[in-house]
């Protein structure tokens, strides 16, 4: 006899820093998770520059930091009570919010020789309160004190969703970031996933800079330029390119300054735009190649390989179209054929790992994250 599933909400901001992602997750023991319901609330350009100020700060006061929190926490509640009002739904039919908070520094190597660390700001306590759900937070910092490098941890979510199939697959996150896991056929080899660089984070700097807005709509500014080869070469030499995984990384390394010391001054805005966007392709290309086979495997390119993309950068036609022609062995595929819409895989991830956390399970993979064992991640607070 089947379980009946229980109700999870997923919160998440990623580093794009567009706004908060709500997902109303079913999660039964014997199904995969089901999305329900989503809300997006997108993030008030008061809020979106504080943030951003946070992010590349070298100095911040104490006051600055708590003022950001809470009005970040604030409209997390919103999100909450908004989507469960859309799917009415009381506070008390949720077993938990699982929330993300919003990464303003993440160094899991340290910073010039001291510890490392990973930096979210939330604040779980007050989210329990506006709320009246129960909340799990704090997800990251368990890993990293088991040695991990406390990120990705969405491929934990992707194997539990996806399962394992004929075939290879590979699920592709295009946020700020670009992250890739591998779920191998045989169900013997471990799960594997790394960052493999930057994605919208650059391209949206770049934009935002000389067109104004938030974002280059479908990619048409950077198709509209030429790729600089001397250019993406120089960034391509990055060490962190051809830092072997588990590895993963922030705005701490690939920022606006970071990109402008690689100017050589003579190139025009547009084409730097598609330079951008071919560094993420070719980036992608290059941690796929990455991944490691064991000798008796044969190479991606000559069996079936299944691309499955999700996040913002799904939606950007020139940036796919780039995927595309990196990637000719790859056969891309929608996670919607799952249920699951390009945008709320990440917030459906922390509703998993919230699940995961009240029935004391194991929140990341080791093979992914780098850590020594499995761990139990996040912490409860009751409403």
């Amino acid at each position: 006899m089947k379980s009946a599933p229980h109700y999870y909400i997923g919160l998440m901001s990623g580093t794009s820093l567009d706004g908060i992602d709500a997902a109303l997750v079913a999660i039964g023991r014997d199904t995969p998770p089901q999305l329900l319901g989503t809300l997006a609330a997108e993030m008030p350009d008061t809020l979106h520059e504080q943030l951003l100020h946070l992010c590349h700060a070298q100095e911040v006061s104490f006051a600055e930091l708590a003022a950001a929190e809470d009005a970040f926490c604030r409209l997390q509640a919103e999100a909450v009570k908004a989507l469960l009002t859309a799917q009415q739904l009381s506070p008390e039919q949720i077993q938990a919010v699982g929330s993300h908070g919003q990464t303003v520094e993440h160094a899991p190597d340290g910073h010039n020789g001291g510890p490392a660390y990973t930096l979210q700001l939330d604040n779980p306590s007050l989210l329990a309160e506006l709320t009246g759900c129960t909340v799990v937070a704090d997800f990251r910092r368990r890993d990293l004190a088991a040695g991990g490098q406390a990120a990705p941890l969405a491929p934990a979510f992707h194997q539990a969703l996806f399962g394992r199939q004929e075939g290879e697959q590979l699920i592709l996150n295009l946020g700020g970031f670009a992250n890739l896991t591998w779920l191998p056929s045989n169900s013997k080899t471990p799960v594997t996933g790394f960052d493999t660089g930057p994605a919208n984070v650059l391209l949206d700097a770049w934009f935002s800079k000389h067109q104004g807005g938030r974002f280059d709509q479908n990619g048409a500014w950077a198709a509209s330029g030429k790729v600089d080869p001397e250019l993406l070469e120089r960034l391509l030499d990055a060490p962190f390119f051809q830092q072997p995984p588990p590895r993963s990384t922030g705005r701490e390394l690939f920022h606006l300054p970071w990109l402008e010391r690689h100017l050589a001054g003579h190139e025009t805005p547009d084409d730097v735009q598609a330079t951008l966007a071919e560094l993420t392709a070719v980036s992608v290309a290059q941690g796929i190649q990455q991944l490691p086979f064991s000798h008796q495997q044969l190479p991606f390119s000559h069996q079936g390989v299944t691309l499955i993309t999700c996040g913002g950068g799904a939606h950007n036609a020139d940036l796919m179209a780039r995927l595309a022609a990196h990637l000719p062995f790859a056969t891309f595929a929608s996670p919607s054929s799952y249920g699951w819409p390009e945008d709320w895989i990440e917030a459906g991830a922390f509703a998993w790992l919230a699940h995961q956390r009240l029935h004391q399970l194991p929140g990341n993979l080791p093979s992914v994250t780098g850590a020594r064992g499995p761990r139990v991640l996040g912490g409860v607070y009751a409403p």
